[in-house]
């Protein structure tokens, strides 16, 4: 298998190894871009840069998605999000979302493709959804897209909803990276928490590349790094268990080990 598969005890450690990845990445060259994501996930990797402020001043940021119909200063806006997390605390050198209000949709993606190309990602985090989707990219979205137009499942709907007063007010299309544009970064790291996360990494390391499981598709890329806790790999086939440079437990393992 292509992926660099970690299993750590908790979600802080996924939080700590991510960091050192993004950290390493930061470092490498004068000029950087980080593909960046939202949700609960990133959250405790965010919370690490915050702590340690590394100098960012060189760092261009794109971010995945953003829900269409919701202005940057809504508290669940993704921009909102992004801001309170991330960058009302460090000084990255220009930041990038896509814009929730844009009326022309086909011109606001145009306009995304181009920060993209203007901007190639250097290391792209992912999460990943209980469905398998990363971004917005629901199962059978054509794995070729650029940016584009996603309609929400329901199930993607209903796990958003915790965050809104009621599903009702939960948007359900949202500007998103199609999965060509996140593949195309150099070096993907996706991580990934809790038993409700089992079944899709399962299916993400181990099933068919499908766009029924649209993270299957990072068995294709060349450079991916995936940090999940025990509950998160609990069905993952014993034998790529045994392969992971850290498997479970307090192991202390470093990435660049």
């Amino acid at each position: 298998m292509s992926i660099n598969l970690y299993i750590v005890a908790n979600k802080e450690e996924i939080s700590r190894l991510g960091y050192q990845v993004m950290l390493s990445a930061i470092n490498e060259k004068d000029e950087v871009t980080l593909g960046l994501s939202t949700g609960s996930s990133p959250k405790g990797i965010y919370e690490l840069f915050r702590r340690n402020r590394p100098d960012v001043s060189h760092v261009t940021t794109v971010n995945l998605d953003e829900y269409i119909g919701l202005p940057a200063d809504h508290d669940q806006s993704y921009a909102y999000f992004m801001n309170d997390q991330l960058f009302k605390h460090l000084e990255f050198k220009v930041t990038h979302i896509p814009n929730g209000m844009a009326t022309d949709y086909d011109a606001e993606c145009a306009r995304y493709d181009a920060v993209l190309a203007a901007n190639p990602v250097d290391l792209q985090l992912l999460g990943i959804g209980k469905n398998g989707h990363i971004a917005f990219n629901e199962p059978v979205t054509d794995f070729n897209l650029t940016t584009h137009i996603e309609n929400l499942v329901e199930e993607t709907i209903g796990a958003n909803s915790r965050f809104f007063a009621s599903r009702d007010e939960v948007p359900t299309i949202a500007f998103t990276m199609g999965i060509k544009s996140i593949t195309a970064a150099k070096e993907i790291l996706l991580i990934a928490s809790g038993v409700d996360k089992a079944e899709a990494v399962k299916a993400m390391l181990e099933g068919p590349v499908t766009e029924e499981m649209p993270a299957s598709i990072l068995q294709n890329h060349p450079n991916v790094i995936v940090i999940v806790d025990q509950d998160a790999a609990s069905l993952i086939d014993p034998a790529l268990i045994e392969q992971s440079p850290c498997c479970g437990g307090n192991c202390g393992c470093n990435i660049e080990d």
